[in-house]
């Protein structure tokens, strides 16, 4: 469970401040991925906001409800893994069919994409916990 934590508190006040850094514009161009001023991929990278920030949002709050003891955590929490392993499938599969590899922004997709494998597991581990609608 801390670790878990650890990776939550990580990733979710990363998103904030990448948003923030990037609202910003404090990107530094040599940091900054391949066409970051073509208007189309700005509009591919913020097409991610509000993916990020329920990512967060749901991370930061699972944290909150698991502190204060109530069950819904969990939920809440798988719901923040499965956003965050498809917000980085969806950068991942974007660079592969560009055909750009940049070490350090397929790094920290990859990482969002494979991260949450580490959890999603033991979240579910019993057949009653999993109730499909």
């Amino acid at each position: 469970m801390r670790v878990m934590k650890r990776f939550f508190l990580i990733t979710d006040i990363g998103f904030i401040i990448y948003w923030l850094v990037t609202f910003m514009g404090w990107i530094p161009q040599e940091w900054a991925f391949k066409d970051y001023d073509d208007p189309h991929i700005v509009a591919w990278n913020w097409s991610f906001l509000p993916l990020d920030l329920l990512i967060s949002a749901t991370g930061l709050t699972s944290l909150y409800l698991l502190k204060r003891g109530n069950p819904s955590w969990k939920g809440l929490a798988l719901i923040s893994l499965v956003l965050t392993s498809c917000s980085g499938l969806q950068a991942v599969a974007f660079w592969a069919w560009m055909k750009d590899f940049d070490a350090a922004w397929w790094g920290f997709n990859l990482y969002l994409l494979l991260y949450p494998f580490l959890f999603i597991p033991g979240l579910i581990k019993t057949k009653k916990d999993i109730r499909i609608v």
